[in-house]
């Protein structure tokens, strides 16, 4: 399968000395992973790339680490937990699973911090390892933001939420369109033990609100508007309409993504003012490994969407070893998810799996057609 890939995300790609060669990716040190919303293709063979991995896993080929989950997969996920993640208190137990009852527990006894493997742990390595490389809507504008930017970013906002009450276990909707700011609060959320649920910037006010009733959100953070497409599009609005059949709401957390003005109620925070006054250290709360993570709620595209719930361990090991085997990622390597962050794609292939390994993620803001159509577009 393959993905289409529009001249103007082609070119940001290019501009990292990237050289697109009979449909496939090849640079001297780095390579492109590129994944669209639906398909997904890796670039090389599977069988070259092998983790870091303990003295029992050691040396095994793919197709033995492979066997090894089949016939023993508590050794097998016991050893890559161990190795991957860093961890606050080990586990004493693999797994505690009964699908007849719908009962799955992972690493029973241990705790860890989500944002402190996605950022601590690389920035104690190389701090100036850009993380996130964010190509804006208009081509030719994008912005790096290297792990030791990333985490002190996550800090300022999750230092913000705790002032403003956010406590270990509280819902917060994250309303906001592909972006560094999108992805900082997320993190800051797992930071401080907060259950983040983000809803797709796209989605109307009744969707907007209808998912904050449910997971009883308690605080929003958004933007006051949204650039797609060469179009701006309001986002503070449509939480103002939603947030009044909400009742929960004791805080709304305005970043700006624009320099327009949009009108402040009593609930509403300038974000980036106060974010400007924190504290760039923030100390991680240790979470439960099945401690909740994320709620991400389905489209409704069938009914009431459903909220799904995410913990903490099992997903993030699961997000880490999936984005490396599943595309081939290899140190060095810049990757591209281009689904929006509102889905469980994005959630998983460009902030958790490769923040954890360490990777290069490219946030792609705009639209395949934007700036212009492209006929005969890129294939890789």
């Amino acid at each position: 399968m393959a993905g289409r890939m529009c001249i103007s995300l082609l070119n940001a790609l290019v501009r990292g000395n990237v050289i697109f060669r009979n449909q496939e990716c090849v640079r001297k040190s780095k390579r492109v992973v590129l994944i669209s919303r639906c398909h997904a293709r890796s670039l090389s063979s599977i069988s070259t790339v092998q983790p870091d991995l303990s003295s029992h896993l050691a040396g095994k080929t793919y197709s033995d680490l492979y066997e090894l989950s089949v016939k023993d997969p508590e050794t097998f996920w016991g050893s890559i937990a161990r190795e991957r993640l860093t961890w606050t208190k080990p586990f004493d137990q693999v797994t505690d699973c009964d699908l007849t009852s719908g009962k799955i527990n992972w690493f029973l006894g241990g705790q860890l911090n989500v944002s402190v493997n996605c950022l601590d742990v690389h920035v104690a390595k190389d701090p100036d390892r850009v993380a996130l490389i964010w190509e804006k809507d208009e081509p030719g504008t994008e912005e790096r933001i290297t792990y030791r930017q990333l985490l002190e970013r996550t800090c300022r906002l999750a230092n913000t939420l705790k002032s403003y009450g956010v406590q270990r276990g509280e819902r917060v909707a994250i309303y906001m369109p592909v972006s560094p700011m999108a992805v900082v609060a997320m993190l800051a959320c797992a930071r401080i033990g907060a259950v983040h649920t983000v809803v797709f910037a796209g989605f109307s006010s009744e969707a907007l609100a209808g998912r904050i009733q449910d997971a009883q959100c308690k605080f929003v953070i958004t933007c006051n508007q949204g650039v797609r497409g060469g179009r701006i599009f309001d986002l503070k609005p449509m939480v103002d309409k939603a947030v009044k059949s909400c009742p929960s709401i004791r805080h709304v957390f305005v970043a700006k993504r624009t320099n327009n003005s949009v009108p402040m109620g009593k609930l509403d925070i300038s974000l980036d003012e106060v974010m400007a006054g924190q504290s760039s250290v923030c100390a991680p709360e240790p979470m439960d490994s099945e401690e909740m993570l994320f709620m991400l709620y389905t489209s409704g595209s069938t009914g009431k969407p459903k909220g799904i719930v995410h913990t903490q361990a099992g997903y993030l090991l699961y997000a880490s070893l999936t984005h490396q085997y599943v595309f081939d990622y290899t140190p060095g390597d810049v990757f591209g998810c281009v689904a929006d962050i509102g889905w469980i794609t994005g959630h998983t292939y460009l902030v958790y799996g490769p923040l954890c390994n360490g990777a290069t993620s490219v946030l792609f803001e705009s639209t395949p057609v934007y700036p212009n159509p492209v006929a005969d577009s890129v294939v890789v």
